[in-house]
């Protein structure tokens, strides 16, 4: 995982943190605690899928370099 993925799993984990923190410390009623809590995970599990699938494109994007990069050796070689 390079740096730029560390820091933005790592943002996305402290936002979830205080919005639980934020929701389970304000003066509501449980059943509107609850569905605000389902809401953030639901937007979290949102992020997660976003960011889980930018990292499979970058890595289809690294493979089929890899892969074409063979392709130029191989080629040059015969």
């Amino acid at each position: 995982m390079n740096n730029t993925s560390k820091i933005l799993l790592s943002f996305i984990a402290g936002a979830a943190i205080g919005g639980a923190i934020g929701i389970l410390l304000a003066p509501d009623k449980g059943s509107e605690t609850r569905r605000k809590i389902a809401e953030k995970g639901s937007d979290i599990g949102d992020s997660i899928t976003s960011f889980g699938e930018s990292v499979k494109e970058k890595f289809n994007d690294v493979v089929e370099g890899v892969k074409n990069s063979f392709s130029g050796s191989r080629s040059s070689m015969s």
